[in-house]
């Protein structure tokens, strides 16, 4: 991949250069003119619409600093939680060791920390991440290259509304398929599952922690002797869902309706399938109306405006609980010892699930193991890399840029080049290595 994309930066960059007969350099006539244009000269960052003038070409620019920033970010993330884990764990890791070598080594330091403290070892409560591309930002984005493109605005960005080429989580225009979600209070039956507090008047199982009656063991109990933790039996009091379940008695905070049914009381929003327009988030790709036909950036700037909000997608963490149950005869330091090991291995642990459910969804288009993003943002920005490869034969970018944006542009598609053919070559350790990883934390096996 990586050769493929380096090989345009040798075809595209020369290309540009012969055609727009401008640089950036001090012995070039352009340059003043080119920064008092845009700013520091090539600068890919500034994109948007402010390096060549062309809503197509800016657009590319934008979403590559958007992606290339996130990219950078989770693989910073995550190396920086892994250090501190293993640090943590005390985990035998080499000064030079491969990101393999020290998830391995710390997979291996967390499941004999586990054996020698834990009685059956961790039991895992766990609901994975979600991933959404912004509504808003992909409005807004549209609305801001139209208006320097001089287009007659039709997308009023106060009107927060895309189509939504997957789970649309908000008000939907049209048919809502696959769920509602309801706003329900303490009086609430939930005909689906809750996700909140259950009140439990009558003994049953509690999918989360139990605060009351346990019939069963208990694996936490407060000082009056009640039941503070998870229960292995049945439970009678108030049961906290960390995740959504079943609900028997009257549910508080969120119910989640599979099919479509009345819900007891409050808001309704769309938690599936929308037919018409979404807004709040979309597990997808999230698609915003052209501002007019009329107007010759308006095709240019709603695909900007897709790519921008593919790259600059929100994954929600992880809920993620631990429960456990110390081995008889284990010392009170060794028990503080094991909880303080076992607090930063969920707080951590969430954070770099979390990264790796962005990194998919960025690389792949999978948000828990399905396809929601067709194409995935890093394969929408190759296409279009290899699309600008020809750019001599796209008239209408060579007339938009003006003359004071030509020694912008070259440096800006160079450095965008480069970037796109780094984050592919570099991808594959990265995601091998956090996949490792956060496929051992959520299912627990260490």
């Amino acid at each position: 991949m990586r050769k493929k994309t380096i090989g345009l930066v040798s075809f595209a960059a020369p290309l540009l250069v012969g055609i727009l007969a401008g640089g950036c350099d001090d012995k070039n006539p352009l340059t003043n003119a080119s920064e008092a244009a845009c700013g520091p000269c090539g600068e890919i960052g500034l994109g948007d619409v402010g390096i060549s003038g062309n809503a197509k070409l800016d657009g590319f620019f934008s979403a590559v600093t958007t992606l290339n920033t996130a990219v950078t970010s989770i693989n910073a993330d995550f190396e920086a939680n892994l250090d501190s884990l293993i640090a943590t764990f005390g985990a035998n890791v080499k000064a030079d060791a491969t990101l393999d070598a020290k998830v391995t080594a710390l997979k291996a330091a967390i499941k004999a920390d586990v054996t020698a403290n834990a009685d059956g070892g961790v039991k895992l409560v766990y609901q994975p991440p979600e991933c959404h591309a912004d509504v808003h930002l992909a409005v807004q984005a549209e609305a801001t290259c139209e208006a320097k493109a001089e287009c007659e605005a039709m997308v009023d960005p106060g009107n927060v509304s895309v189509k939504c080429e997957g789970k649309c989580e908000g008000s939907c225009s049209a048919k809502c398929e696959g769920g509602f979600k309801c706003d329900v209070s303490a009086t609430g039956e939930c005909k689906g599952s809750c996700e909140g507090s259950c009140q439990l008047d009558v003994a049953a199982k509690c999918e989360g922690t139990c605060h009351g009656d346990c019939s069963g063991s208990c694996t936490v109990q407060d000082a009056s002797g009640q039941c503070a933790g998870a229960c292995e039996g049945e439970c009678k009091g108030s049961c906290e869902l960390t995740a959504g379940a079943s609900c028997s008695g009257k549910c508080r905070g969120e119910c989640n309706v599979e099919v479509e049914a009345d819900c007891p009381g409050g808001k309704v929003e769309c938690s599936g399938s929308c037919s018409g327009e979404c807004s709040g988030s979309c597990t997808g790709t999230a698609t915003p109306p052209k501002a007019s036909a009329n107007c010759d950036a308006s095709a240019d700037c709603q695909a900007s405006a897709k790519a921008q909000a593919s790259a600059n997608l929100t994954c929600t963490p992880p809920s993620l609980k631990l429960d456990y149950a110390f081995n008889a005869g284990i010392s009170a330091d060794a028990q503080a010892e094991f909880l303080a090991h076992m607090s930063e291995l969920r707080v951590r642990g969430a954070a770099m699930i979390q990264g790796f459910a962005k990194y998919t969804a960025l690389f792949d288009g999978k948000v828990n193991g399905e396809v929601v993003i067709k194409p995935s943002p890093v394969a929408q920005l190759t296409t279009s890399l290899q699309g600008f490869a020809d750019i001599k034969a796209d008239a209408k970018i060579l007339t938009d840029i003006a003359p004071g944006r030509v020694g912008c542009v070259v440096p800006a598609f160079t450095e965008a080049v480069v970037m796109v053919g780094n984050l592919a070559s570099e991808a594959g350790a990265n995601i091998k290595a956090q996949g490792d990883f956060a496929t051992s934390l959520s299912t627990g096996s260490f």
